[in-house]
């Protein structure tokens, strides 16, 4: 349990959804232009603002080194300028980044509802081929990975661009020569950029995120496979799989880091302040021994070379971080791109709830077919149960039901209507199911069993509970109904059952789907089950896929799914006359039953 939607056989292909055509990471943020501009406006107008202080220091450096009289007007409004200049930029960039935050806020929960709408509108079964860590970290993890790009990228960008484009303004007006100069550490850190672009580092990146996803998977499926592998003893064999990913995200860890730290090194040696005031300081020199350079010009150089570095430096420190906010979109436009499951543009309403398979073909993968050309009929009000061995397909024919899936080949049909013909809302109105592998929210008992009744008064879930044979169980959970599973208590894997087919009941659905919901059940589930079964026909048009003889013995028809193909159907009593496949399936499971509990028959102690 975890806690967490004609008259002749016709071929018709599933309708081909649009091609998911994955969003640029533009698109995804186009909605949020406003929020940028107002980030970047309000840098600007700080990082401008942010020149004053040095510029007044540059002035006053001068006044106070020219032989001529101090003007002590001159210095207070040179010093005013400086102060008023570094409160403009405080309030502007703490607005930029204010502002910024917010904006992330709202964009992190934008793609967020976009994720859980486009999760939402997939098809059931597009869930079984992912690993649930890779789902949950695009939606977990790499949403929260855009942090950096929405509220740091943008204000650090308009510093790396417009204090350096205003500085080298000034600069340039007092000396080119030394401006030039100046600008050698950040030449030389720009031209180790394109090294940390080259083909094989963004490789290296993408086989970092590939191993993260691996490791974050591995942990996922240790820890929820752990009770098993101890109790049969394979924990060395679940902890060598773990270690493994762990030891071979180690080894494209290093291998990255070892390549990207040699530049990261030299770029952050390039823009050191260190290193900028030696450079500046001696062609400084050399300008002023040779009488080009008045001594006191030195001093804007000396304290504008390292504003000019600064954004840059800083832009340099987050390139990682946005590297990584970029593949992080990349993921997300990815699961975005899904197509969702096609909707009719005219849908039908099924007339009764008879369900009729016709010519149903259908593989996970190209030339490889789980079925193969099923026909299979379930009249109203009858209790039809699937048999065969395992990997014939049984749970595959009855996920298309629900429409987890969509035959590839062939036609679904329920009241005379194709699937594909019917709205998803109708269809689930019509059609419940209850699987093996039972799925319960961290919400109270009365939720869960009202998850698809929101508006189910207390008597209704009461009376769906009591059919389920579950009621008086959760009478003696700490708050009855009310009592939140997954916080104020764990259900056994048959308790989870019977709330999930308490769910499915009250639902009230005509057409009711049982993926091997006793296969592994308690006796007391398996009872409930039978009994509800046993209520309901005549009622419901119910499919289930049955292992007990005392299920198949109920069924109204019984099919036999075998390599992807029904080879014989009928009552159980005709099929047992027959003596072929059932017969044989029915000899093995009896023989099986006498081994470990003795002789008994549940068709009235025939033995054939």
């Amino acid at each position: 349990m975890s806690t967490i939607d004609l008259a002749e056989v016709r071929k018709r292909p599933a309708p081909a959804p649009p091609a998911p055509v994955p969003e640029e990471t533009g698109g995804l943020l186009r909605p949020h232009t406003g929020g940028f501009v107002t980030v970047a406006g309000l840098q600007v107008i700080g990082a401008v603002a942010g020149l004053a202080p040095l510029l007044a220091v540059v002035e006053l450096g001068r006044t106070l080194l020219s032989p001529d009289p101090i003007d002590r007007g001159h210095v207070g409004t040179v010093v005013i300028a400086g102060a008023a200049g570094l409160l403009v930029r405080l309030l502007f960039t703490a607005g930029s980044a204010g502002v910024g935050h917010i904006l992330d806020g709202r964009v992190q929960l934008s793609l967020r509802r976009r994720l859980a709408a486009r999760l939402g509108g997939v098809p059931i079964g597009w869930f079984f081929r992912r690993r649930t860590g890779e789902l949950a970290r695009v939606v977990g993890e790499d949403v929260a990975a855009v942090h950096p790009l929405i509220a740091h990228t943008p204000g650090e960008m308009v510093s790396a661009f417009v204090v350096p484009a205003v500085s080298l303004v000034y600069l340039f007006a007092v000396d080119w020569r030394l401006t030039l100069i100046t600008l050698i550490p950040v030449v030389l850190a720009i031209a180790l950029v394109p090294l940390m672009m080259l083909p094989k580092r963004l490789r290296e990146q993408e086989e970092f995120d590939a191993a993260m996803g691996r490791i974050s998977s591995s942990v996922v499926e240790f820890v929820q496979g752990i009770a098993v592998v101890k109790a049969f003893g394979g924990s060395g064999r679940a902890h060598r799989r773990f270690i493994t990913a762990a030891d071979d995200f180690v080894r494209v860890f290093f291998a990255w880091a070892r390549n990207m730290s040699l530049i990261a090194a030299g770029m952050q040696l390039a823009l050191s302040p260190p290193f900028v005031l030696l450079v500046v300081l001696i062609g400084g020199t050399a300008l002023i021994t040779s009488g080009s350079l008045p001594p006191a010009d030195l001093l804007p150089f000396l304290l504008l070379g390292l504003g000019l570095t600064a954004p840059v430096a800083a832009l340099g420190h987050g390139f990682d971080d946005v590297q990584s906010a970029r593949r992080a979109l990349g993921r997300i436009r990815e699961v975005l791109g899904e197509p969702p499951l096609p909707e009719p543009v005219r849908p039908s309403t099924p007339e009764g709830n008879r369900v009729e398979l016709r010519g149903v073909h259908f593989g996970y993968e190209d030339g490889h077919e789980v079925l193969r050309g099923v026909d299979l009929v379930c009249e109203p009000g009858t209790l039809t149960a699937i048999v065969g061995p395992s990997g014939g397909g049984k749970s595959t024919l009855v996920q298309l039901l629900p429409r987890f899936f969509d035959p590839d080949e062939g036609t679904v049909l329920l009241g005379g209507v194709d699937l594909r013909d019917i709205a998803a809302t109708e269809l689930y109105r019509h059609v419940s199911f209850v699987f093996q592998d039972v799925r319960l929210l961290r919400a109270s008992v009365a939720d869960n069993i009202a998850l698809a009744v929101p508006d189910a008064g207390r008597e209704d879930v009461i009376a769906a509970a009591r059919l389920a044979d579950v009621h008086e169980r959760i009478l003696e959970l700490p708050h009855g109904y009310e009592t939140v599973i997954g916080e104020d208590t764990g259900l056994s894997g048959g308790e989870a059952q019977r709330i999930s087919l308490a769910r499915a009941l009250l639902a009230a659905t005509p057409v009711l789907v049982l993926d091997e919901a006793t296969a592994f059940a308690d006796p007391r589930t398996e009872r409930a089950v039978r009994r509800t079964l046993a209520a309901l026909k005549g009622e419901r048009t119910i499919l289930v896929i049955a292992h007990r003889l005392e299920t198949i013995a109920d069924a109204d028809a019984v099919a036999v799914l075998e390599n992807g193909s029904i080879v014989e159907r009928g009552s159980p009593a005709a099929l047992l006359e027959r003596d072929g496949p059932f017969a044989a399936f029915w000899r093995s499971h009896r023989s099986a039953i006498a081994d470990e509990a003795g002789d008994r028959a549940p068709l009235g102690g025939e033995t054939r």
